[in-house]
């Protein structure tokens, strides 16, 4: 998984119309301005915090590190040179936002929520789990299979540097060295260029500078130890995704094959019955005592199979276009926005003929 899960354009969306009938526009509103609000008010100067003399020692660190990494993400990888990740907020709660996502027993789709300025998403962000969970059981009661997970930070796009940018948060702060750099390359990458209504194209273009970023950070800044950590970390999360998207595909193919729903049904519980046994195998053989992906694959449906798409479908594309640019971010970067600026089937289109 991405580690900013998708972006969550919370207060973008809570500034403009909501076109989605049965949307409960005002108290979505209300929660998006006043959650984004308190999280802006609670971040202060991370020199303030480096100075403070309550700060724990492990937190001064780290945050000496991100700005390291900052630096480093304007510097060497051209991303914005603003306020965000200049600042630091602890929001003493698990996630910064949790997102829902639905989508049908038989689809792979994700339901869609359309906002004026940013277009249709697939989520809605809350700043209270309880909040999302009650958003969830209505979705179900609908008919929807639904997942709400915590997301550690989420992107303003830019649109709020005139206040400061966006914020460290203690939901990530404490990541190891090479997820802590992917994470705010990826969140600074959605600053870069922003496609309205086109998550995929948005999460993958943040997916691959986060990638081609933390790599060379690793590569060229980090600690040996730290780089053993984050290969540790990440030989886990490839063989995660190498796993979950092979069942995805499975998925995919049976919804989109001619069988009827009662037969697509039966084998769909076949398929994610497979799933967890060779989950289970892959643990035992591989993952002695690690557990963190045991809650994602215990309620795995299709709305959390269909968030996979969103960070990693295009990533190979983008790949190919920073190789044609010559490995060069500013020509990348025009490139990006350039497309983001067309039609989204010219986009796409463009895109996979580069």
């Amino acid at each position: 998984m991405a580690a900013a899960g998708l972006v969550a354009t919370v207060l973008l969306a809570a500034c403009t119309v909501c076109l989605t009938s049965g949307c409960s526009t005002i108290g979505y509103y209300a929660q998006s301005v006043s959650g984004h609000a308190a999280l802006m008010r609670a971040a202060r100067p991370v020199a303030e915090w480096e100075q403070a003399p309550d700060t724990p020692p492990a937190l001064r660190e780290r945050l000496a590190l991100s700005q390291r990494i900052r630096d480093y993400a304007s510097s060497e990888l051209k991303l914005p040179d603003n306020g965000s990740y200049r600042r630091y907020a602890d929001l003493h709660r698990a996630a910064a936002v949790w997102n829902v996502v639905a989508a049908p027993d038989l689809s792979l789709k994700l339901r869609t929520w359309c906002f004026v300025i940013v277009g249709c998403v697939g989520y809605r962000g809350y700043y209270e789990q309880a909040a999302a969970d009650r958003e969830a059981a209505l979705l179900r009661e609908q008919g929807d299979e639904v997942s709400v997970y915590g997301v550690p930070a989420y992107s303003t796009l830019g649109w709020m540097n005139w206040a400061g940018g966006d914020p460290l948060l203690s939901t990530f702060i404490r990541y190891p060295e090479g997820e802590l750099a992917r994470l705010i390359f990826h969140e600074l990458a959605h600053q870069v260029a922003y496609a309205s209504g086109d998550t995929t194209f948005n999460e993958s273009f943040a997916v691959t500078v986060e990638r081609i970023g933390g790599e060379r950070w690793l590569a060229t800044q980090a600690s040996p130890e730290a780089r053993d950590e984050y290969t540790r970390y990440d030989s886990r999360r490839r063989e995660f995704r190498e796993l979950t998207m092979r069942y995805r595909g499975e998925l995919d193919a049976l919804y989109k094959g001619g069988d009827n729903s009662a037969i697509k049904r039966l084998k769909k519980e076949e398929i994610m019955t497979r799933l967890r046994l060779d989950y289970a195998q892959l643990k035992a053989e591989r993952w002695e005592g690690f557990s963190g992906y045991d809650y994602w694959i215990a309620n795995a449906n299709n709305a959390s199979f269909g968030v996979l798409a969103a960070y990693n479908e295009l990533v190979p594309q983008f790949e190919r276009l920073f190789e044609r640019e010559g490995r060069d971010f500013p020509r990348f970067y025009a490139e990006v926005k350039r497309l983001a600026a067309l039609p989204m089937a010219q986009r796409r289109a463009t895109l996979a003929a580069e």
